[in-house]
């Protein structure tokens, strides 16, 4: 998601510009518990570029899996489009607490811990110390950097946290008198198009020499422009309670940039607290808990989490061990480091989103401004996730799957709609993807087995986004980012789709991605309604969701192509959602055979995907095109499936700094890459069925945590360079089609690939057959409405 789509990795590889710098060892304090695993992880995989626009939008995190604080070293103030870590900048301004979800969203809430020796400096610009890529330490759970002090000597900077409690340590050589200053609110962007045009929250600071605590709030929001207008989040705040293990020889606040020396609390703009240290003091440590409820949560959390005599060898060790009990669920055997790096990391970044809102039994909601008991997550994105990330977290992270979608019912109830894109920690923004993807978050939930949450409850909510238009639903454009609105939902559902089959270009913005989005949403209605035995909504949505994507499908051009209230045509560069004609006109992925049939059959269709390819229309940077590679499968050309699905990973991913074409948008980049590698992906993830690609490795040991078998062993040796498939077999049984279940999956045994390095027979009756029927029944079943009766 997003319009950062800047892909400049491949030109700056080719040139020799872009290279990891040796970092130093990892102290072996750091190293425990052993897991080759996380060792591969790589957190500045996707981090760099010339701006961060071009790389992934990652940052060098060392927080656990689903944390709700991400803590990293902070180059930049960020906002919309900028991190606050990236790998080109030369100075580190403090080590900041960041609730920023993805890089297409804003800050908010956050808190910045920042050492300093000498003369306190607030401001952001004054207070940075240079470093080198040299004297970094980077892991998935432990951080640090020695840094130059402003007036002489060096601070090294040590890191690690917990879900919700930062953990530091300052060690200060030669430096002038320590100090700490923590920085509760700043100047916030509040568009990325003008990063000048600044708004300044009020928060707040309490200095308490006595425990040795700095506490405060920020309630900075800056996405607020965006937020619904029915829901403001008038009392949102995040909150901080910082604890130091050293006794205070001064402190003070500081207010838009003036020191007040002696001060023990304050209010305002621009604010931060500062503490001083005994020269003879040379280590400091701060553990900082952080909240969306209150000071005093935070001082619980920080107790729950990190009590008092836990040394940051504790706090990375326990965060290491979470990192390693996920990440080793996957053995592999037969790729290159930079192989592993380029695995292991994507991994570590599918386990960071959706990350935890609650805690401890009670969280914030910005729908009622209330706090209420549960469990709760943020973090979705479900416009990009739908795809592939969270049927990842449902073979990798089950555990995790029934807080979240119970998260998502919380907001149906809450608001009366299940957010679109719950991403800033107290509600969904008004208006940043189209369609209602949480139905299909949902229904594959259930599909797969998952419990844990009322189904009527679940039913209820999803029949509800499918037939309760927005607000003013036949007046509001919704184009992106739009402000002053309320919640976009399924925009057009009464103007025109509920009637025609499509949404109106005239009356909405991005109306044929809408069309072709609500589709596959009805579709995933339909699918839980089969599930729930509700057979009269299981007919009505199934049928709305094959008839109406061709309403939009020219047959004068081949194209979908958006179209007017009137049914005229709107042209060919109308109506789409980061994507075009091309992408879009394969995006139907719950009813492939009935595209195959529109576009004439399969070899018609495998020309049409050829000239998609061969032209350059294939855009990996962006979510609509993910699935296409796997389409040649389903038309009987899997051997061209399997060969664009390694081009792709070799072009698109790599262990270098910008080693993502595009943005992460939550894990799906990665997820897409994980999937691949493995040697199949969820075209339509509400099917319970996965599209055979080609393994990236000679042999893979996977244990699923809700599988019952001992393991499942994915064998295709010589695949590094041998991408196509000759045959395939599951325990034995010769498996004729690239389809597997989910239940295949899960009841492990052995998959074996017997590889070549020229396209075969495989899969590809179209290419070998001459076959243009519109594929046979086992290609069919995947999208059509057969595809439901593989329950699970």
């Amino acid at each position: 998601m997003g319009c950062y789509n800047i892909n400049i990795r491949s030109l700056l590889l080719l040139c020799g510009l872009i290279s990891f710098t040796t970092q130093k060892d990892v102290p072996d304090a750091f190293k425990h518990p052993p897991s080759e695993a996380v060792d591969n992880v790589n957190p500045l995989i996707g981090n760099g570029g010339d701006s961060p626009n071009g790389s992934g939008g990652m940052i060098p995190s060392s927080s656990p899996p689903f944390a709700m604080t991400r803590w990293v070293a902070q180059t930049s103030e960020n906002y919309v489009s900028v991190t606050p870590y990236n790998y080109t900048a030369t100075s580190i301004h403090g080590f900041q607490a960041t609730h920023q979800p993805a890089i297409w969203m804003g800050e908010s809430g956050q808190v910045v811990i920042s050492p300093g020796a000498g003369q306190v400096q607030p401001k952001f610009d004054n207070r940075g110390m240079s470093f080198t890529h040299e004297n970094e330490v980077i892991t998935a759970s432990y951080y640090s950097v020695n840094l130059n002090a402003i007036e002489g000597g060096q601070i090294l900077a040590e890191q690690s946290s917990t879900s919700r409690v930062g953990h530091l340590r300052f060690t200060f050589t030669d430096t002038r008198q320590p100090y700490v200053l923590v920085e509760a609110t700043r100047a916030s962007v509040l568009r990325s198009e003008d990063p000048f045009n600044l708004t300044y929250p009020h928060g707040s600071v309490f200095i308490n020499p006595d425990t040795h605590e700095i506490s405060g709030s920020n309630p900075e929001r800056q996405d607020f422009i965006i937020a619904p207008v029915s829901t403001p989040a008038k009392r949102w705040s995040g909150y901080f309670c910082a604890r130091f293990d050293q006794p205070f020889a001064s402190w003070g606040v500081s207010k838009n940039g003036t020191l007040f020396d002696g001060q023990t609390s304050g209010n305002g703009t621009l604010l931060s607290g500062y503490v001083t240290f005994s020269p003879e003091v040379v280590e400091v440590s701060i553990r900082i808990g952080v909240s969306f409820i209150s000071i005093e949560q935070a001082r619980m959390n920080l107790d729950m989490e990190i009590p008092d005599g836990n040394t940051l060898e504790d706090t990375a060790t326990a965060t290491r061990s979470a990192w390693a009990e996920k990440l080793e669920l996957i053995k592999i055997k037969g790729a290159s480091k930079d192989q592993l790096q380029t695995f292991y990391t994507g991994f570590f970044h599918t386990l960071q989103y959706p990350y935890e809102q609650s805690e401890y039994g009670q969280y914030y909601s910005g729908y009622d401004d209330a706090v209420h008991q549960g469990v709760s997550y943020t973090g979705y994105s479900n416009w990009d996730t739908y795809r592939a990330e969270w049927a990842w977290l449902i073979l990798f992270a089950p555990d995790k799957i029934p807080g979240m979608v119970q998260s998502m019912l919380q907001d149906y109830k809450e608001v009366g709609y299940i957010a679109t894109c719950s991403m800033e920690l107290f509600s969904s923004t008004a208006r940043r993807v189209v369609g209602t993807h949480a139905d299909s978050l949902i229904a594959e939930a259930v599909l797969k087995g998952m419990a844990g949450f009322d189904l009527e409850t679940a039913w209820e909510a999803v029949y509800n986004d499918a037939t309760r238009p927005p607000v003013n639903d036949t007046t509001t454009v919704y184009f992106d980012r739009q402000e002053n609105v309320d919640y976009e939902v399924r925009a057009g559902l009464t103007s025109v789709y509920e009637e025609k089959g499509w949404v109106a270009d005239d009356i909405h913005s991005e109306s044929a991605s809408r069309t072709l989005d609500y589709s596959y949403d009805d579709f995933a209605v339909s699918v839980l309604a089969g599930l729930l035995n509700k057979s009269e909504e299981e007919q009505f949505f199934r049928q709305r969701s094959l008839q109406n994507p061709f309403t939009i499908f020219n047959s004068l051009t081949g194209f979908m192509e958006a179209r007017n209230a009137s049914g005229s045509w709107a042209g060919p560069d109308n109506g789409w959602t980061e994507g075009d004609e091309w992408a879009y006109t394969f995006d139907v992925v719950h009813d492939i055979p009935g595209l195959i049939a529109h576009k004439g059959g399969n070899a018609t269709f495998v020309n049409f995907l050829d000239e998609h390819f061969d032209g350059g229309h294939n855009d990996h940077t962006n979510e609509p095109s993910h699935h296409i590679p796997y389409l040649y499968s389903l038309a009987g050309a899997a051997s061209k499936s399997q060969s664009h699905i390694r081009q792709i990973a070799e072009s698109d991913y790599n262990a270098s700094v910008n080693g993502l074409s595009g943005n992460e948008d939550c894990g799906q980049m990665s997820a897409w890459y994980l999937f691949s590698a493995l040697g199949f992906y969820p075209v339509n993830p509400v099917s319970g069925l996965y599209v055979v690609g080609s393994p990236f490795f000679d042999e893979v040991e996977i244990q699923f945590p809700l599988s019952n078998a001992t393991s499942l062993q994915i064998i295709s040796e010589g695949a590094p360079s041998k991408p196509f498939v000759n045959s395939l077999t599951i325990n034995g049984a010769d498996i004729p089609s690239p389809i597997i279940s989910h239940n295949q999956l899960l009841d492990g045994g052995r998959f074996e690939f017997i590889m070549s390095s020229q396209p075969q027979a495989w899969g590809s009756s179209t290419l070998y057959l001459k076959n243009n029927t519109v594929g046979d029944k086992s290609l069919c079943a995947i999208l059509s409405i057969d595809a439901v009766s593989n329950r699970t």
